[in-house]
């Protein structure tokens, strides 16, 4: 009898499965807010008599829209609105235990007349990548789903996407079956010739129809379930705000899986533009926060602690360090101290020898105009240090991160980067 034959050494997919990206499973959904009805819908007794009856039997909030729409026409009737816990509810999650699970064990009653709440909760992120733990993107939703959709392409621009017309079979007279879903192509119009996504030119983004949409995906510790958990969010603070903790972490302890955060809410005062006047305006809004309990200190080895230098005072060091002040008038190389120092027994972090990372930083920094005014670099380090957080020019992978998002802008999209520096920091001022 002959062996059987085997195959060893496969590069590419090995079945129809792998030829199509990898997505989790998703368990549930915990959503960060609440929806109430519209104004309209509050005068409308059968819309009220609907949403109170399916509200207290634990639909969920599309369940209670769409019936309320089927009975009595009314489209849109409920809004989002914005509390201080989180909605974690049994239609919301293909096993409605788990929800229930996860409300008895880290849900909490705070005596304040809205019950026992999910004000908190651990989560696990499953990649150390943060992008794939917290995807992003523009969307804009026509009533038959996803219109367009913004995609990096490998030059590193941000493309607006749309599906493509399927071909169709003369013979039987229809549209052609495809493999793999519909095609995806640039969207090519009057208002995007180029393809490229542009909301200061876009027409849908400006209607408000085209928003960020992304969502955070997790595990909960002792919740049961093959699958991860999802929710959403639209903010872009949420997402700037985990963004630095999950970098922090990994630069701290070389990778995110298996680090507990925690999940809350914090009420912060935020700014936007009033759309009538065009002027900004603050008010307060409950934020996702991400946190972990982690001893930051321990964590860090010695070559990536900011070096005090010798004979330095120490209100100099801090104000050095955290670039908020300095010791001389004169205003400093704006990357000071970001190649870190050998100490004189030949100790500390090498660099790359093919690269100079505080000549390449000061060169991208001069070429996006940052060297022209004393104001200018003083918007840049705060730009950096939000971004990046706190002693960014103490870590040789973040600065080499830098100056790659640098040059890139250089070569794509200088004024956008300067604008978006300038909002950061005045955002951060104001």
């Amino acid at each position: 009898m002959h062996a059987p034959i085997t195959y060893n050494g496969f590069e590419g997919p090995r079945s129809l499965l792998d030829e199509r990206p990898m997505r989790p499973p998703i368990i549930g959904t915990i959503r960060p807010g609440i929806k109430v009805l519209t104004r309209k819908a509050r005068d409308n007794p059968e819309a009220v008599r609907i949403h109170d009856m399916l509200l207290a039997q634990g639909h969920s909030f599309e369940k209670i829209g769409a019936e309320i729409e089927r009975k009595t026409n009314l489209r849109n009737a409920l809004v989002p609105k914005n509390v201080p816990w989180f909605t974690c509810r049994g239609s919301d999650f293909t096993n409605p235990a788990i929800a229930d699970d996860i409300l008895q064990r880290y849900g909490e009653d705070r005596g304040d007349g809205n019950g026992h709440r999910l004000w908190r909760f651990p989560v696990v992120f499953a990649f150390d990548d943060w992008l794939q733990n917290m995807p992003n993107q523009l969307v804009a939703y026509a009533t038959s789903g996803k219109q367009f959709f913004s995609e990096y392409g490998p030059d590193g621009l941000r493309y607006c996407k749309t599906y493509g017309a399927l071909p169709r079979d003369e013979r039987a007279s229809r549209a052609r079956r495809v493999w793999g879903g519909r095609p995806i192509i640039l969207r090519q119009d009057d208002a995007i010739p180029d393809g490229r996504c542009d909301p200061h030119s876009c027409p849908q983004y400006q209607k408000g129809d085209c928003n960020l949409s992304a969502s955070f995906y997790f595990a909960i510790p002792a919740s049961r379930g093959l699958g991860l958990i999802k929710m959403p969010t639209t903010s872009i603070y949420v997402l700037q705000k985990a963004h630095a903790a999950m970098q922090t972490v990994a630069l701290a302890r070389g990778r995110l899986v298996g680090v507990e955060f925690t999940i809350g809410k914090q009420e912060v005062e935020i700014s936007r533009i009033d759309l009538e006047s065009g002027r900004p305006v603050r008010q307060k809004q409950w934020l996702i926060t991400l946190d972990a309990d982690l001893d930051m200190a321990g964590l860090l080895d010695g070559s990536d602690r900011a070096r005090i230098p010798h004979g330095m005072a120490a209100s100099e060091a801090v104000a050095a360090l955290s670039g908020e002040g300095h010791s001389s008038a004169e205003e400093p190389n704006l990357a000071e101290a970001d190649e870190p120092k050998a100490d004189e027994s030949g100790s500390g972090t090498e660099l790359d020898p093919d690269e100079d990372l505080r000549a390449a930083f000061d060169q991208a920094a001069k070429g996006l105009g940052f060297h022209e005014s004393t104001q200018a670099q003083r918007e840049l380090r705060t730009f950096l240090k939000e971004s990046y957080g706190e002693g960014w020019n103490h870590r040789p992978t973040c600065i080499r991160q830098i100056v790659k998002d640098m040059r890139a802008a250089l070569a794509h999209s200088p004024l956008e980067y300067r604008q978006k520096v300038k909002a950061v920091a005045t955002e951060v001022s104001s």
